[in-house]
């Protein structure tokens, strides 16, 4: 078994590869940004059924920071580079997303490099390859880019699609031996660890708890966070992985309506709060003068997209969990931790996401 570092182990996807890793009997390390986060930590991979006790150590690393990444990444045959700033509302500079993103991506790969490390995984996203295009009815696939200038470009999709621009033209230039391969989810749901988890499972989060007054025309895609966990593991040690971009992706689109029914057929007296009223989107832009974050949504609106993970199906033998076990599996994790607002004070806060 191999010695694997997972950057962000705090964060939603970042937590799901360790335990995978752990599962599969690797030696794990994992970066956080202070080390009191360790207990936190072990309490959700303990949660998730490990206990990994001295398989698993923890690093102090930041993205925009060297140190402490030549001692992460020492000994290590792979990475992980799972971490990446999503904070849930839009931020005043876009910087603060770009340069974690693109410079942490980079300083990782140098560290990687240095390090004779084989080969590095990097969690992109669907928002480097879907947005800034024209309306189409074909569906997005691993040879479509995100156009990072175009005027309706959010900063976190323009970040994304930067780091892995940058991470391609690094490991191409000056990369030596040094291999990538790239996964981007599109949504990613799933069971929830702790209180402490990523921005994409708060769609569903505030449609259980009312939140959410009605249901904006606006479709996505849905995966489960362990079918990415999984899908890092085949790219991490998959020969056909190498060079190459795999979108992670559960099915067909779906729109905040089909969600919204799902957790109402299926989450019975838990579900009674979830709005299914579809809202005219005169009414979206109405809320938008007084919601920044609903104003990001705005060129969203009424926008059908579709993607295919039919390459990683086809390469590397990845078969997801349906739409629906990803959602349901996400809104049941919530109740089960007390996580909703009905059962208590919530605790939320930005994590590193992929």
């Amino acid at each position: 078994m191999s010695t694997v570092l997972v950057t962000g182990g705090s964060g939603f996807i970042g937590s799901h590869c360790i335990l995978q890793l752990l599962a599969a009997g690797h030696e794990v390390r994992t970066t956080v940004r202070s080390l009191a986060r360790e207990p936190d930590v072990r309490a959700m991979l303990k949660l998730g059924g490990a206990e990994p006790g001295d398989r698993l150590r923890f690093f102090a690393a930041d993205l925009l920071s060297d140190a402490g990444w030549a001692e992460a990444v020492a000994g290590c045959e792979f990475i992980l580079h799972v971490a990446s700033p999503f904070p849930p509302t839009v931020p005043k500079d876009d910087e603060e997303l770009i340069a974690p993103a693109r410079e942490g991506t980079l300083r990782v790969l140098r560290a990687a490099r240095e390090a004779g490390v084989r080969r590095v995984v990097l969690t992109s996203s669907f928002a480097a390859i879907g947005y800034g295009h024209e309306p189409r009815d074909t569906p997005f696939n691993e040879d479509d880019w995100t156009d990072p200038y175009a005027p309706d470009v959010q900063p976190y999709a323009r970040s994304k699609t930067l780091a892995e621009r940058a991470a391609w033209e690094f490991v191409h230039v000056e990369g030596g031996g040094l291999e990538l391969a790239v996964v981007n989810p599109v949504g990613v749901f799933g069971p929830v660890l702790g209180p402490d988890y990523s921005t994409s499972i708060l769609l569903a989060k505030r449609l259980m708890d009312g939140d959410v007054p009605g249901c904006p025309r606006l479709w996505f895609g849905v995966v489960d966070v362990r079918d990415v966990a999984d899908l890092h593991l085949r790219a991490m040690t998959d020969p056909a992985a190498s060079g190459e971009r795999f979108l992670a992706v559960a099915g067909e689109f779906v729109s905040v309506r089909d969600i919204a029914r799902i957790l109402k057929d299926h989450m019975g007296a838990a579900g009674r709060r979830v709005k299914t009223w579809q809202v005219p989107d005169w009414v979206v832009c109405l809320a938008s003068w007084r919601d920044p974050a609903v104003k990001q949504i705005l060129p969203e609106l009424g926008h059908r997209k579709n993607a295919t993970a039919d390459k990683a199906r086809r390469r590397l033998g990845w078969s997801p969990r349906s739409i629906e076990e990803a959602i349901v599996a996400t809104a049941e994790s919530l109740e089960r931790l007390g996580l909703l607002k009905h059962q208590g004070r919530i605790r939320t806060a930005e994590r590193d996401h992929g």
